[in-house]
């Protein structure tokens, strides 16, 4: 074995894979081993791909990386485990093993170094494509292509999901957004809000409606300068050390602002933030930097659960349902701070749907990169759904939310249902 082998297969923590019994409870709660019934699509299969690969009896090759990335990384077997193997580690540290397998033998794609290297780390990049889907929209193109079918240019993957795109916030609108939002009356708290890259691009609005929630709660909402994307996506890609680089960058933004609190509105952002100081093993300095971060970390339903409850003014006559986020649900554990906001609101009634918390098939981008498994999951969600007779489908992720999005227009329920982040629900009803 060369000494490049050895250093990528180092990277597997086998006391963590040996701690996969076998036992098969999280068969039931895998999306893609309910769909296929594949021992090489469940969480137990994948980790025994792991330890072939990690004891050198099965190599890194296609067949490998077509398995650890056909998993939506929702996380769905942690909550099954009786064990408590961490398996989205496992899975995000075998896609590492696969890109850096990968770098050693030939160079990335160009469309992968421009995604991760030259956009996503750079929020000014990240504000003018914002910009450049703003003017396609107001200039009337995207409804001109899709009218034409000229939309049909783009490859069938993102030609689909464009459709679930909403109106984009105006630069103009967005340079109105103050530095600070103050409190409603006597300031309680201090909070830094985290903004996120696609949230706070495809989702100014949402962003906007969490502060003015938290400033009707007693805070004082900071929008911290110089912070970055969470790096979420680059650790589900195999591209740890961006997301590490990614993560110093925000520890150090946030250190700097001297809040009480980060707030972010997004479970897979969420989800990663808490989990910094997994990121930085072997780096005793930054490790505890990353713990005291991590500390001050809250979902913006978990925080306002615990703040004085909100007053609503304005009765919501309507009969919503819940989509559980993934990483909020699995991966955060927060699962009724959200349900208890929504009964808060008067008028509201909500439903429960079997399974609101399985994967609705986003899972970061995985809506395009392995597209027909996505809207195959999206389609057995929507019956869920559709049971409950809802106006409203609720979420608190944006993935989930253009999911969604798009699954109403798959179920044919456009003019019926529509989908709706919990934030902006909630700001309704003030």
């Amino acid at each position: 074995m060369t000494r490049t082998n050895q250093e990528l297969l180092a990277k597997f923590n086998m006391d963590e894979i040996m701690n996969c019994m076998h036992c098969g409870f999280c068969l039931p709660a895998c999306p893609t081993y309910r769909e296929t019934g594949l021992e090489s699509q469940s969480p137990r299969g994948r980790i025994a791909l792991m330890k072939g690969v990690a004891n050198s009896q099965l190599t890194v090759d296609a067949e490998f990386e077509k398995n650890m990335y056909a998993c939506l990384g929702c996380r769905a077997c942690e909550t099954a485990c009786p064990a408590g193997v961490p398996y989205g580690s496992l899975v995000e540290t075998a896609r590492e093993v696969v890109e850096d397998h990968k770098k050693s033998e030939t160079k990335p794609p160009f469309l992968r170094q421009l995604v991760f290297d030259r956009v996503f780390p750079y929020p000014e990049r990240m504000k003018t494509l914002g910009t450049v889907l703003w003017a396609t929209q107001s200039a009337g193109l995207q409804t001109l292509a899709n009218k034409t079918g000229l939309i049909n240019i783009l490859p069938r993957e993102m030609a689909e999901m464009q459709q679930a795109v909403d109106k984009i916030a105006s630069p103009k609108e967005r340079k109105k957004r103050e530095p600070v939002m103050k409190a409603d009356g006597e300031t309680a708290l201090r909070i830094g809000m985290f903004t996120g890259c696609i949230m706070d691009m495809m989702f100014f609005e949402t962003n906007q409606a969490t502060a003015q929630l938290l400033t009707k709660a007693g805070c004082d909402v900071v929008f911290v300068e110089n912070q970055v994307c969470c790096g979420a996506l680059h650790a589900h890609a195999g591209e740890k050390n961006g997301a590490v680089e990614l993560a110093k960058r925000n520890i150090e933004a946030f250190e700097r602002a001297g809040v009480d609190f980060v707030v972010n509105n997004a479970g897979g952002c969420g989800a990663a933030l808490k989990e910094y100081h997994h990121w930085f093993h072997g780096d005793p300095e930054w490790q505890e930097r990353a713990m005291a971060f991590v500390a001050k970390v809250r979902d913006a339903n978990e925080l306002l659960a615990e703040l004085p409850p909100l007053t609503f003014t304005k009765p919501l006559e309507v009969r919503v349902t819940y989509q559980d986020s993934c990483h909020l649900a699995h991966g955060q554990g927060v699962r009724n701070q959200p349900r208890q906001l929504l009964k808060s609101i008067p008028g509201l009634e909500l439903v429960e749907m079997s399974g609101a918390d399985n994967c609705c098939g986003s899972a970061g981008i995985y809506n395009i990169t392995n597209f027909d498994m996505s809207m195959q999951i999206l389609d057995g969600k929507m019956e869920h759904v559709k049971k409950t007779k809802a106006h409203l489908i609720v979420t608190s992720n944006p993935g989930c939310l253009l999911q969604m999005k798009k699954g109403i227009i798959r179920a044919g329920l456009e003019g019926q249902m529509e989908a709706v982040h919990i934030m902006d629900l909630l700001a309704r009803a003030l």
